[in-house]
């Protein structure tokens, strides 16, 4: 798969996941199958975000991109979340923890010389993601894929205990397993993305940052 297949694949199961969120009983076999489809697409978007960050000819105008579509999808993950177009706090989208991962990976690359100050940095950057969608693990997941871009055994080990940790230190029920499908990225990265963009499009370029606030919109609305 080039990089639009991969994305649309994401796409689709980031839908899948939250059509299931919305309508399906939680104790039920179709529930627990589109949510472990569905846990690929954070880290799949984070992954993109560290090849993003390598490949862009401007970083400003990439992170302004990032937090402009933040902003427009803050009101449409309201109201999937919560049925309301007031409660934003503390109700930000995955777009938010994405935005805080591409400044990580800048303050990494770029930032002050003093190790310190990088990790205070990104520190703080965590903290900033804790209310967004996939929280911290997805500023981590970012700076993972950039630092051990060339080194597949390391990227997808530093990964997988990352994966761990979430997937433990969310359990409260055997059916929270749905979260073991953050498992199923490393095969589908490593194997199954050949590297190549795909055809440079308006929908490629833009097509997500629109999917993404549209179906939240529409599913918070029929939700509630």
């Amino acid at each position: 798969m080039n990089r639009n297949q991969l994305k649309a694949l994401a796409a689709a199961a980031m839908l899948l996941d939250h059509i299931a969120l919305a309508f399906l009983p939680q104790t039920g076999a179709a529930y627990f199958a589109l949510r472990f489809l569905g846990r690929i697409t954070g880290p799949v978007m984070a992954f993109f975000i560290a090849e993003g960050y390598l490949h862009t000819r401007n970083v400003r105008r990439y992170s302004l991109r990032l937090l402009a579509f933040a902003l427009l999808s803050w009101v449409p993950y309201a109201v999937f979340e919560t049925g309301s177009p007031t409660a934003l706090f503390p109700h930000f989208s995955v777009l938010h923890t994405l935005l805080l991962g591409l400044l990580a990976v800048w303050l990494w690359d770029k930032g002050p010389y003093a190790p310190l100050w990088k990790a205070l940095g990104i520190l703080l950057l965590c903290a900033l993601a804790l209310p967004g969608d996939w929280s911290f693990y997805n500023v981590l997941f970012v700076l993972v894929f950039f630092i051990c871009r060339d080194s597949p055994k390391e990227k997808w080990l530093a990964y997988s205990l990352l994966a761990a940790v979430m997937i433990l230190s969310n359990m409260t029920s055997w059916f929270d397993l749905y979260r073991l499908g953050m498992f199923l990225v490393p095969p589908l990265v490593q194997y199954g993305y050949n590297g190549h963009t795909g055809r440079k499009t308006a929908l490629s370029k833009w097509g997500f940052y629109a999917f993404y606030p549209a179906h939240l919109l529409v599913l918070g609305l029929l939700r509630y």
